[in-house]
């Protein structure tokens, strides 16, 4: 792997790539090129190959990449060699939503704990998984080896949310509250923002319109 910087647009193609190598899997395909990744996911075919040039060369000329081979590296690459224990905080619809959709997961990133302030759900089972109250969090992120934390709370508990997560020795937050998180150099956080998916959508339904844009 080169030893400079690798950027985050890089490191979120490598799931896209994973996934459709997948599916070549699954179809017993052995061998795929860079030109045939690109016309599937929409890519430059030399990006992909630079992207995959930061961590190793897999690639052999005339062949293209051996399709099992670069699923197995790919996975070391984004750490999926190894059981990923996650914790969900905030058991409403869109937690509910997101464990239900990770027990179909075939990855090693697994959610081992929930966790609501809601006395209704304290005690109930998703997926076989015990909704636990929010003061059992540090504890409990500990004592399974945590890594990951998602945040489906409102934006006003978020924050909070995000500080117990780090007290626990949390390494990385997927945030679904439409708040900005403050949080120690070390610990990353990916936004999932609907509203503003949503927001940047509608600008595009004006796609090949003029706009006048009043500058008074």
């Amino acid at each position: 792997m080169k030893s400079e910087k690798i950027s985050d647009a890089v490191v979120r193609r490598l799931p896209v790539y994973l996934r459709y190598l997948n599916e070549l899997s699954r179809r017993e395909v052995p061998t795929v090129s860079s030109q045939e990744l690109g016309q599937k996911l929409d890519l430059n075919p030399a990006q992909i190959r630079k992207d995959l040039a930061y961590f190793g060369d897999f690639g052999r000329k005339g062949i293209g990449y051996d399709v099992s081979y670069l699923i197995e590296k790919i996975r070391q690459i984004l750490n999926l060699d190894q059981q990923i224990n996650v914790a969900l905080v905030g058991a409403g619809n869109l937690g509910q939503a997101l464990s239900n959709y990770n027990a179909y997961l075939r990855d090693n990133m697994k959610i081992v704990a929930i966790f609501d302030t809601s006395a209704e759900k304290i005690g109930t089972q998703i997926n076989s998984i015990t909704v636990q109250p929010i003061e059992e969090l540090v504890e409990t992120v500990r004592q399974n080896h945590v890594r990951i934390g998602i945040i489906t709370v409102p934006n006003i508990e978020a924050q909070r949310v995000a500080d117990q997560l780090v007290e626990a020795g949390i390494g990385a937050i997927l945030n679904f509250a439409p708040t900005i998180l403050k949080v120690p150099s070390d610990v990353r956080v990916h936004a999932a923002d609907f509203t503003t998916d949503l927001m940047s959508l509608a600008y595009y339904l004006n796609a090949g319109k003029e706009v006048t844009v009043d500058e008074s």
